[in-house]
């Protein structure tokens, strides 16, 4: 029971141990996240260098307009009024025209300036840029830069001294900007990618691993082979292997199950066989003895053709598992069945075992006759043969008694003896072939036959627990149904 509950168990456990992130369908995911960030970082970094020199130039470009203006005016000084203005309306605190011969301040504030920096649009580097836009997204807000370029496509400069807060704020908006715009790429990237290779690759692997685990929790059922399916690629191949693993798989079950049903029939016949050759050993030994020319002509011969067939039958017992054909039952006389059993087993008197029978005459048993021999005889054989070397305490016979009785549609059979009982390892063990015996070189197939018989009959044997030493069967078996015509058809006559 545990062993075929225990593929579902860790069927069941594999279900639901795996969370989404766990699979491959959540780590595929997460992957793709963080893959499309990290190359989103590594464009950001161009990208807002780029950016912050962009953003110096319109800088430039708008106060390159206004002092064109101012510097038409020759030997003209703006009012400190329009100065502020000019500054104000272009963010800066100085504007700047220089030439080779000479420059011009066109305007300027009244604050000290102390400069943390000056930047070239027109010469800088892109290791530079990346550099610097980096400085002033970390550092900057509060410090005064100076910016130069030229001027249009004059060989004058313009040149501006500024606090870098707005720069830093507007790389500030345009960095969140990024930052969202690319966690959205991310996931739609990867959810499309999520899906284009959970569709070609997940979904046919689960397939296979559920398949796998069904197929693992009963083998032997071609429903549960898997359906390759089509294709060419790596995951259709795999599929296929598969498929043809299984079913090589159910033909070496289906083999390895008939040798086995083979090997366990073969084990039964030759198991009684052996019992019914070595009654007729015994029976020969005796034949031995009668002072007769012609029996003890050919009794040698007809000894050791026996004890072939008894050495024989020992070696070709296998493993295995089959089952018995279904009983033809009739009504039996029990009484005459066990003194055949008794006759076969062909206790020796020397040996001082005595075999009784307590029974009415008249009682009957529907069972299958051959049958029922089968499983009396071999629980008598075992009680003979544990009586054999056994000497009884306190000077009690060695007796086998076999006792029944009617209750009802339900006949008892007892198998009862004076002998020394049931070891532990054997009642561990009673009805397993193979494991059963009690005794040394035993195969424990008797039980087991009998066992297997009694059940098909719709009955049941027990070992019974008694106050005094050796070992006590106990075989019920139940008369069959009648049925209600036969019933109906009996009663009328």
């Amino acid at each position: 029971m545990a062993e075929e509950t225990r593929p579902v168990a860790a069927s069941e456990a594999l279900k639901t141990s795996a969370g989404f992130f766990r699979g491959l369908s959540g780590k595929l995911l997460l992957l793709t996240i963080v893959f499309v960030m990290l190359a989103e970082v590594l464009i950001f970094a161009p990208s807002v260098a780029t950016m912050r020199i962009r953003w110096l130039e319109d800088r430039l470009n708008t106060a390159a307009a206004a002092a064109v203006v101012v510097d038409g005016l020759q030997n003209v000084e703006l009012p400190r009024s329009v100065q502020k203005d000019t500054l104000m309306a272009t963010g800066t605190k100085a504007i700047v025209i220089r030439r080779k011969d000479a420059s011009r301040m066109i305007a300027l504030t009244d604050m000290p300036l102390e400069i943390k920096g000056e930047y070239d649009v027109a010469n800088s580097t892109a290791f530079g840029a990346i550099r610097d836009a980096f400085d002033t997204l970390l550092f900057g807000g509060d410090r005064v830069i100076r910016v130069y370029g030229p001027l249009g496509e004059s060989d004058a400069t313009i040149e501006l001294l500024m606090k870098d807060a707005s720069l830093r704020k507007a790389m500030l908006v345009y960095s969140r900007n990024v930052f969202v715009l690319s966690l959205i790429i991310s996931l739609i990237t990867a959810a499309l990618i999520f899906l284009a290779i959970n569709r070609m690759l997940i979904t046919p692997i689960r397939r296979m691993t559920a398949n796998m685990q069904e197929f693992s929790n009963d083998p032997a059922d071609p429903g549960r082979v898997l359906v390759p399916p089509e294709g060419r690629d790596e995951l259709a191949v795999a599929g296929q292997h598969l498929a043809s693993m299984q079913r090589e798989l159910q033909k070496t079950l289906k083999q390895q199950k008939s040798l086995a049903e083979l090997g366990l029939a073969v084990s039964k016949i030759n198991h009684d066989m052996r019992n019914i050759l070595s009654s007729a050993q015994l029976i020969s030994d005796r034949l031995a003895d009668v002072d007769d020319p012609v029996v003890k002509r050919f009794a040698p011969t007809l000894l050791r053709t026996i004890d072939r067939a008894v050495g024989y039958t020992r070696e070709v017992l296998s493993y295995g598992r089959t089952t018995e054909a279904e009983p033809h039952r009739r009504f039996v006389a029990l009484k005459p069945l066990v003194s055949d059993v008794a006759e076969l087993l062909a206790i020796d008197p020397q040996a001082g075992i005595d075999f009784q029978i307590q029974m009415q005459d008249d009682i009957e048993v529907d069972a299958d006759s051959e049958q029922l021999f089968r499983v009396v005889h071999n629980i008598c054989r075992n009680a003979v043969q544990a009586l054999t070397n056994h000497e009884p305490e306190d000077g009690r016979p060695r007796l086998v008694t076999v006792s029944a009785m009617r209750v009802g549609s339900v006949v008892t059979i007892s198998v009862d003896d004076t002998g020394p009982g049931m070891p532990p390892k054997a009642r561990e063990n009673l009805f397993a072939a193979f494991r059963g015996s009690a005794r040394s070189g035993g195969t424990g197939l008797g039980l087991a036959i009998a066992r297997e018989l009694v059940l098909a009959h719709g009955g049941t044997i027990a070992l019974v627990e008694k106050p005094t030493p050796g070992t006590l069967f106990r075989i019920e078996l139940p008369d069959r149904p009648v049925p209600l015509d036969a019933f109906r058809s009996k009663f009328r006559h």
